[in-house]
């Protein structure tokens, strides 16, 4: 319990630092300055618009799993949250542990859908109120050095509905808690993408069974590569893909129903997953401006 709790309340510190900085960006509005806007203890306060949004998308997709895993009567851990103060996001995330087996298809798959569906409820909402909270601003002249995070869908669509479009040489300036939740869609579309044991690989295995699944795992990591020499922000998640892979094998372990096709319901849900990968995916997350405009 101990390691739980340390990891979460460094995760707690890292993610507020970050958030601190990202607010500071947000009322510099692109300009630029190295000048402090507030004290830098007043920062910290609001740091938690980031840290408390991110924070709570994680969280509840890995209590998803845990409480999917409770009701199953499955031996799992507490979250461990992932700290790294250095990133822009101030973590890498979180997991469980899963400590035995899971015998049953309709077990795996509720398991593995569960995180994505409770962190999906919470970044919607944050979503929403993020970007209202974000404002549209002129971009300056020079924008070397400044990054484009790409948008999914989802981000676009709620963009659009409360600002329109922004005219040439404008952009949105996004509040910190927006870009929480524009980190949390990109996890929810992380997690599934339907390699391996990654909770979209849970998925695809109970819907598609072993053979078919593995086929898609291949073919999935194959993806992943492509992305990478599309956008390099995909490079850290494609030498991870594959690491899984040769640390794991690429097929996904058996369950004892394994040719049993799972229950209308839940196929339903698994169409579900492919249609929140589908708004929450963006195929270039961060892009340098001057890099694009060369």
């Amino acid at each position: 319990m101990w390691l739980h709790v340390l990891l979460f309340a460094l995760t707690i510190a890292s993610t507020t630092f970050v958030g601190a900085g990202q607010y500071a960006a947000f009322l510099d509005d692109f300009h630029g300055s190295t000048v402090l806007p507030m004290p830098f203890s007043a920062l910290l306060l609001r740091g938690f618009w980031y840290s408390g949004t991110i924070l709570a998308i994680l969280g509840c997709h890995e209590l998803g799993h845990y409480f999917a895993c409770r009701y199953y009567q499955v031996d799992a851990s507490l979250p461990f949250f992932i700290p790294v103060p250095i990133l822009l996001t101030g973590t890498m995330g979180a997991f469980i542990r899963i400590r035995e087996p899971i015998p049953q298809k309709r077990m795996l798959f509720d398991i593995g859908i569960a995180g994505p569906i409770a962190g999906f409820l919470i970044a919607v909402p944050a979503l929403v109120i993020g970007i209202a909270m974000s404002h549209v601003v002129r971009l300056p002249v020079d924008q070397s050095g400044m990054a484009e995070l790409g948008e999914p869908l989802l981000f676009k669509l709620v963009s659009w509905l409360l600002w329109g479009t922004q005219p040439d040489g404008y952009s949105m300036n996004m509040h910190p808690m927006a870009f929480a939740a524009w980190f949390g869609l990109l996890a929810t579309a992380l997690n599934l993408f339907p390699i391996g044991q990654l909770d979209g690989g849970h998925i695809s295995y109970s819907v598609l069974g072993g053979r078919v699944s593995t086929y898609v795992t291949f073919a999935t990591v194959v993806i992943t590569i492509g992305l990478a020499t599309f956008a390099s922000s995909w490079v850290v998640w494609t030498v991870l893909t594959i690491a899984m892979l040769l640390a794991f094998g690429p097929r996904h372990p058996r369950v004892v129903d394994e040719d049993t096709p799972l229950d209308p319901p839940r196929l339903l849900l698994a169409l579900f997953a492919v249609a929140m990968f589908i708004v929450c995916f963006t195929p270039a997350p961060i892009r340098l401006i001057d890099v694009i405009q060369k």
